[in-house]
């Protein structure tokens, strides 16, 4: 619940400062501040921290974690916030896609007719062909796709690598790319606005390691249903400083991505309990 109000202050605080700061300046700090918090890490194990097996993928992931985030962050800075946030849990969806085609992986006529049902979802809040479709909506899809075959690498570089190497890739090379556009579009912060980009910082550090500590100590599964109460916080955080009240439309395809993203996560959880239960620890679930 800590990690889940975490990261909707982080987003709220983006959208604050997205008001007169580019996306590319605020993510640019963003990262230099995660770089700073993993720095003692870094330098204490160096080099072990910066090898990896597999540079490519490394590079990819870094390549696609950048327009997750430049994509979502806009869609944030110029959507409504429980919209953005709403669309964002379509990563579930693409995630199960990405598995399929990239991991191989087995997925039932159920967990594909969720992923069905939650696009249906996204189609409704985006509403296309009516005044409230535009180009902002389909960026945080593209950020969802992204961010869900972010975390498919993810699962193919855990298999050589540490989790801090693949942390310390990201944070350092997203950072790097976005030095430039960042120095380019440079406005310079008002005291407040530097309040907010080092609280961004902050809070996603820590919010971070909370999600860490609870995945460590609690049931993945419930877990990640539990991570749904952000667009709770979404909501009030939008309705309170920026007095943004979600429409009907909002509503309903949220409450359909919500309910078809948790039922691909608990299908997952089975699959993975019926994988383990196996005689060799692998099993016959499909999903």
């Amino acid at each position: 619940m800590m990690a889940a109000f975490g990261f909707s202050l982080m987003v709220a605080m983006i959208k604050l400062a997205g008001e007169r700061l580019p996306v590319t300046q605020i993510l640019f700090i963003r990262q230099l501040g995660m770089t700073m918090m993993l720095g003692p890490v870094l330098v204490r194990t160096f080099p072990g921290s910066l090898r990896t097996r597999r540079l490519p993928l490394q590079c990819a992931r870094i390549f696609l974690a950048l327009i997750a985030m430049l994509c979502g962050f806009t869609a944030v800075v110029h959507m409504p916030l429980a919209d953005a946030m709403a669309i964002g849990f379509a990563k579930s969806f693409f995630v199960t896609i990405f598995a399929v085609l990239i991991l191989k992986e087995t997925v039932g006529l159920y967990r594909w007719s969720a992923v069905a049902v939650g696009f249906i979802g996204v189609l409704i809040m985006l509403r296309p062909g009516t005044e409230g479709f535009g180009i902002y909506g389909w960026l945080a899809v593209t950020g969802a796709a992204s961010a869900g075959l972010v975390m498919v690498i993810i699962r193919l570089l855990t298999r050589s690598d540490p989790p801090s190497t693949i942390l310390a890739y990201q944070a350092i090379g997203v950072g790097v790319i976005m030095a430039v556009p960042a120095m380019v579009q440079w406005v310079p912060p008002t005291n407040q606005e530097w309040g907010l980009l080092g609280g961004i910082g902050v809070v996603s550090y820590f919010a971070q390691k909370a999600n860490i500590y609870a995945f460590s100590y609690g049931e993945a599964s419930l877990l990640a249903s539990l991570d749904y109460v952000r667009l709770i916080y979404a909501t009030l955080f939008g309705w309170i400083l920026f007095s943004e009240l979600p429409a009907l439309s909002t509503w309903i395809g949220a409450g359909i991505i919500v309910s078809a993203s948790i039922y691909t996560v608990l299908r997952e959880s089975t699959r993975q309990q019926r994988l383990a239960s196996g005689p060799d620890g692998r099993g016959l679930g499909t999903g």
